[in-house]
């Protein structure tokens, strides 16, 4: 995952909506989201996710609970290439397995087993964010924010730019059942920050402003897919993940609704 915008308890009818891109090389093999099925159920919950085919991983998983985990890689320049790390992508889906306290211990104590991340997790009740290049922990209870590939509080312009837009389109839907195409547009905004505004984390000009975009194209590397996540007070969880084609155009769209363990979020 490349940039996540949050709205947690900030529309009266869904107390969490997530709007996310994934951006990443064209050639990375890449399976759409799908439900995996646990051969321990009894143990690890099925999570719906896209699969990386190259390491085995997700960037996104979501279980039945409607609980919630995703990562975003660090943009932290120059890389040691010189070690073995662990695939980052097996980290979401240890955010599902384990209970929260397992999960604190292994992200404090074994994150440098990893190239640097934030990983997001948690439900409708708060989201927590490792940040393992600050070894910081933020909770959040309510609010609008956004994740990058950065720190949790950078104020990127496209982090600015998309929580300010999922900040108004919700305000002017207060009253109104959720449209994932709308959420999905917003992800699909194009346009580069002005060059005195780009941040600088070590890449050349030409990347800094490619990147400076919610929604990248690119022929190498830009947006794969966008998701769309929505949890309604009556436990309604629906999802929808769009793909695009190396144009950037839409290739493959694929949506799931089902009623969380929790029917009602209300209490």
């Amino acid at each position: 995952m490349c940039i996540l915008f949050i709205a947690l308890h900030q529309h009266p009818k869904y107390p969490l909506i997530i709007a996310a891109n994934r951006d990443e090389f064209r050639q990375r093999p890449t399976a759409a989201m799908h439900w995996w099925q646990s051969p321990t159920a009894d143990v690890e919950p099925s999570v719906l996710a896209g699969k990386d085919l190259s390491a085995g991983g997700t960037w996104l998983a979501i279980a039945r609970s409607g609980k919630f985990a995703a990562l975003t890689n660090f943009r932290k320049l120059p890389i040691d290439n010189s070690r073995q790390y662990t695939s980052r992508g097996e980290l979401v889906l240890k955010a599902h397995q384990l209970g929260n306290a397992e999960l604190t211990q292994l992200l404090s104590t074994q994150y440098q087993q990893y190239q640097g991340f934030n990983l997001l997790y948690g439900d409708q009740h708060g989201l927590t964010c490792f940040d393992s290049v600050n070894h910081q922990f933020t909770e959040n209870k309510a609010g609008f924010f956004s994740l990058c590939n950065g720190a949790l509080d950078d104020i990127w312009p496209k982090m600015a730019r998309g929580e300010q837009a999922l900040e108004r389109f919700i305000a002017s839907q207060s009253t109104r059942e959720l449209n994932h195409q709308d959420l999905l547009g917003l992800l699909q905004d194009n346009q580069t920050a002005p060059d005195n505004l780009l941040p600088k984390t070590g890449l050349p000009y030409e990347w800094e402003k490619q990147l400076s975009a919610i929604f990248i194209r690119g022929e190498e590397y830009g947006t794969r897919s966008s998701c769309v996540y929505t949890l309604r007070f009556d436990g309604v969880a629906q999802v929808t993940e769009v793909t695009y084609d190396r144009s950037g155009d839409i290739d493959s769209q694929v949506e799931f609704s089902w009623q969380t363990e929790t029917k009602s979020l209300l209490t």
